[in-house]
């Protein structure tokens, strides 16, 4: 199945000014809509798949999945 799909993790999202984004700077801190210890939702092509939650690996960031959804497709 050599067919290549965008995978998403999404923590959260905000919603703000044009005027608050060009106010980001280095070390600022966004807000998102969830609690830290929420769940990620995990996307592939943007349709919602699974949620999971946030790991450290060595350096890097993965996600643990919890719950994965099965197409109603037969």
């Amino acid at each position: 199945l050599d067919v290549p799909v965008r995978l998403t993790a999404e923590l959260g999202s905000c919603k703000m000014t044009m005027q608050e984004l060009l106010d980001i700077d280095l070390g600022s801190v966004v807000q998102l809509d969830k609690p830290a210890h929420a769940n990620v939702d995990v996307y592939v092509n943007q349709k919602l798949v699974a949620r999971g939650e946030v790991v450290v690996l060595e350096d890097r960031l993965g996600v643990t999945m919890t719950e994965i959804y099965k197409s109603d497709r037969t």
